[in-house]
């Protein structure tokens, strides 16, 4: 059987890599702050002081930004260390397209090891139920390979195209998801001013065209007031919404609301603080 480690156990891959757990895989862990492995450890998971120790037939990766990526890859027992062999990685984490290839054409180089580009969508909630939706770039059999590790917590894996496809696909899904956050805001905030029962919208607009999952999630949470356990840092997702536009200057692609959604992001991480939950931009309205 092929050996598996899971490197990154934050919000997301925490939740994602106890699930694998939870399958039956024997699994290698490694965090940068090694007591958030603790519940890992106790679900039989095996702790590696570092990345290069980590080194499995299958890697998965969900780490924060480019900068972590690089630090993990190549940094000190980073996992450019490893003995060359056959090996793929599985990046779930939100990097640009063009870092993404950097990155992977780099470690391959060092060592042989196969890289798949696969971001998820669909928050700790979804981590947490298995139902996440991965978007993935590569190729077609290394996807295939890990498919059935990653069906441990997702509920759809697409193979999107070549390197860098999954990345793209989920700029894309953050455009959406970025927007309807500050536009489920102005809702919520409309109906609290207006005085009508703003946690009732999901009910009320349930089956017609306004009718969506992030409604039915956003909308309690913002009525409430309650953003704990967080969904995602305002930070991460105003990260991924500089790289949409980025990828927009490359490609002139028009994208006036994400540069909105952006700018509403910044703001509430200016008023709310740099560790605002980014369903915090409906307290840009109260």
């Amino acid at each position: 059987m092929a050996s598996v480690s899971f490197l990154g156990l934050g919000l997301m891959g925490g939740p994602m890599a106890l699930r694998l757990l939870g399958a039956g895989h024997g699994l290698i862990v490694w965090n940068r702050s090694a007591e958030k492995s603790a519940p890992h450890l106790a679900a039989g998971a095996r702790l590696a002081a570092t990345p290069a120790e980590a080194a499995a037939d299958i890697i998965f990766l969900n780490l924060m930004d480019a900068a972590a990526a690089e630090a993990v890859c190549f940094g000190p027992g980073g996992l450019a260390e490893a003995p060359a062999g056959p090996r793929i990685l599985v990046d779930h984490s939100s990097l640009s397209p063009e870092a993404t290839r950097a990155i992977a054409a780099r470690l391959h180089a060092a060592n042989g090891t196969r890289w798949v580009d696969a971001p998820v969508s669909g928050g700790t909630r979804g981590a947490m139920d298995g139902t996440l939706a991965v978007m993935a770039g590569g190729e077609a059999a290394d996807i295939e390979t890990a498919r059935p590790f990653i069906m441990a917590y997702a509920r759809n894996l697409t193979h999107m195209g070549p390197l860098g496809a999954g990345q793209t696909t989920k700029l894309c899904n953050q455009i959406i998801s970025g927007s309807l956050m500050s536009v489920i805001a102005e809702a919520v905030n409309l109906a609290k001013n207006a005085g009508i029962e703003a946690h009732r919208l999901p009910e009320a607009l349930a089956g017609g065209f306004a009718d969506s999952l992030p409604l039915r999630l956003f909308t309690p949470r913002m009525a409430s007031g309650n953003h704990e356990p967080p969904i995602g840092s305002a930070a991460s997702m105003a990260k991924d919404l500089q790289a949409v536009l980025e990828l927009a200057g490359t490609t002139g692609t028009a994208t006036p609301m994400t540069r909105l959604a952006l700018h509403r992001l910044n703001q509430t991480m200016a008023q709310f603080g740099p560790n605002a939950e980014a369903l915090e931009v409906h307290r840009l309205g109260e």
